[in-house]
């Protein structure tokens, strides 16, 4: 537990406009500040931020809070390793328990990352043991794969034993228990219960983070056997959705472009070659995550997928997701080798430069692929690919990037420009005009609570529930408040209906009798910290929030749940008068 006064104290510190501004551009509206949000993709500033309350809130997404609710959500932190994160930014010391929660379990993070650095260094040792195996795998890393020793200490490269269980006795001798082993997936466990290493007779690479921790492992067989990569699954201290592999020393030269590679190998082949700006995901397709990740550090990627069919179609969804954060992207065609570490071997670094600067944009790269799939000297193939090349323009938001691109293709195919462009303009308009009608519905669904996962409850009783929400906003708001209706007990959370907000009724209820600040990131989730922003936004906003709004709040609440309840009673009334009938129908 970390006292509230250190708690208090740090976010005192906090300006949360300064923190936010280091994840987002922000610009002044009125008193507040406005941008697009950093946790989904838009278009449209929804994410807004709020200097006097120091809390934010997006409209779009319902993500908000404080400073350690951001920071929660932003760098993907628990409750404690949020606040020790602030407290170093405001010069605070942190000392809070080391056992945390994940899974109902105690965990050690710190040392879950102490025992993968031990790890580390024992696969790295492994690969220079004087054994066949140990020479057979270095020879993998320097004849097979062209890396120099610097390089394999640069990335602490090492071998995993072909043993059942070599590296679990290493392990074991340092201290560390199989339960321990197994939570950081470095060992597994059979079905009878005997202990066996995760990792064999495979060349390993650490995965490490910005900060550089050593939190997962990825293993790679030498030779053809299946399957070509393991990788660590997620554990208490890595999550392979939210992270990139060499982005730890990619942060430091890829503000103007980053090179996003589908392997280890070619990172590292390109890191040695001097483009020490790539990265890769881990051994999964990008994720939402990974391209909001990626949009913090740099403002172009530049994909360089294998060149086969499943390199390419990765390339296309890549594409859509880093466009959806706002990142400028381009493919790279590598011609004469699948992937960059073959090119590099065969042509040199400087031609890999040379490609990189003439990487095809978005546009260029789609319109070559969906040009590749048609004969256009005959009419209806050219038909069918100006259908694909017009629903393709109609992706891009800029009318004259939209343009620009028409003229391509009406040079390209020989067809009149005003006529791709009004397809492209009627297409426009349809997508339009679907959207409105999505938002339309999606609007409605929220206001009656269908698509509620933080309040499901809000579905059953939407009246009670919204008045649910303008007392607790009051409540959040206003200590006299609380003061009025807890000294004289004006509600009780019998006078709640959905299981959230009678929680946080409650919460705050012992917050006021223990005499302390409500701490809502402690007690509760991201997602609820931002639906109880929410209702606070909402009372923020209006111009009256005295005795009388709290009075009629109360009173509009009582109602509404006492007529919930009669529709109850009612029911059960109906549902026993016909369960009589029945009985007396089958009697008679």
């Amino acid at each position: 537990m970390i006292s509230r006064e250190i708690v208090e104290d740090i976010l005192s510190r906090t300006s949360i406009e300064d923190l936010i501004s280091g994840y987002v551009s922000l610009k002044r509206a009125g008193s507040n500040l406005k941008g697009l949000c950093p946790f989904h993709s838009e278009k449209s500033p929804s994410f807004t931020v709020y200097p006097g309350d120091n809390s934010f809130y997006c409209f779009g997404c319902g993500v908000g809070g404080n400073a350690i609710t951001f920071v929660r959500q932003i760098e993907h932190m628990d409750y404690p390793d949020a606040v020790v994160y602030l407290g170093k930014r405001a010069g605070i010391t942190v000392v809070k328990d080391a056992q945390d929660s994940y899974q109902g379990k105690r965990i050690d993070k710190a040392r879950i990352l102490k025992m993968n650095v031990d790890a580390a260094k024992f696969f790295h040792s492994c690969l220079f043991a004087k054994t066949a195996a140990a020479e057979n795998a270095l020879r993998y890393f320097t004849e097979a794969r062209g890396l120099s020793l610097a390089t394999i200490r640069h990335f602490g490269l090492g071998y995993a034993p072909d043993s059942f269980d070599a590296f679990g006795k290493h392990m074991r001798s340092l201290g560390y228990t199989y339960d321990e082993l197994v939570e950081g997936f470095l060992c597994g466990k059979s079905e009878r219960g005997t202990y066996y290493d995760a990792f064999r007779n495979r060349v390993m690479f650490p995965i490490i983070d910005v900060s550089g921790n050593v939190i997962a492992f990825g293993g790679r067989v030498m030779d053809d056997s299946k399957p070509k990569y393991k990788n660590s699954s997620d554990t208490p201290v890595f999550k392979k959705l939210r992270n990139l592999f060499a982005l730890n020393y990619a942060r430091h030269t890829c503000a103007e472009a980053m090179i996003l590679c589908e392997g280890y190998m070619d990172v590292i082949a390109l890191h040695a070659a001097g483009f020490t700006n790539a990265v890769a995901t881990l051994g999964t397709a990008l994720t939402s995550e990974q391209a909001r990740l990626m949009s913090r550090y740099t403002k172009r990627v530049i994909i360089t997928y294998d060149a086969d069919e499943a390199g390419q179609k990765a390339a296309v969804r890549a594409m859509g997701m880093l466009g959806e954060v706002g990142l400028e992207v381009s493919v790279l065609k590598i011609p004469d080798a699948k992937d960059p570490d073959e090119f590099i071997k065969k042509f040199g670094k400087d031609k890999f430069r040379s490609l990189i600067e003439n990487s095809r944009s978005k546009f260029e790269y789609n319109m070559e692929r969906i040009l590749s799939k048609y004969n256009v000297e005959f009419p209806q193939e050219k038909i069918n690919a100006l259908a694909d090349l017009v629903e393709l323009i109609s992706t891009f938001y800029s009318e004259v990037e939209r343009d620009v691109y028409i003229q391509a293709v009406s040079k390209q195919l020989g067809v009149p420009f005003d006529g791709v462009k009004n397809d492209v303009n009627r297409r426009v308009k349809q997508k339009a005009k679907r959207f409105v009608k999505e938002e339309n519905q999606k609007a409605i669904r929220a206001s009656q609570g269908f698509s509620d996962k933080v309040n499901p409850d809000y579905a059953k009783a939407p009246s009670v529930a919204k008045n649910e929400e303008s007392v607790i906003g009051l409540l959040v708001l206003f200590e006299n408040h609380r003061k009025k209706v807890f000294d004289g007990g004006l509600l009780s959370e019998e006078d709640f209906f959905t299981e959230l907000n009678r929680r946080i009724f409650v919460y705050l209820r012992e917050c006021y009798q223990s005499g302390t600040a409500p701490n809502l990131d402690e007690n509760f989730s991201p997602e609820e910290v931002g639906r109880i922003t929410k209702m606070k936004i909402a009372r923020m906003n209006l111009t009256e929030n005295g005795d009388a709004v709290l009075e009629e709040a109360i009173a509009s609440l009582k109602s509404s749940m006492q007529k919930k309840n009669a529709e109850g009673a009612s029911t059960m009334d109906a549902l026993a008068s016909l369960i009589d009938r029945m009985r007396k129908t089958t009697d008679n």
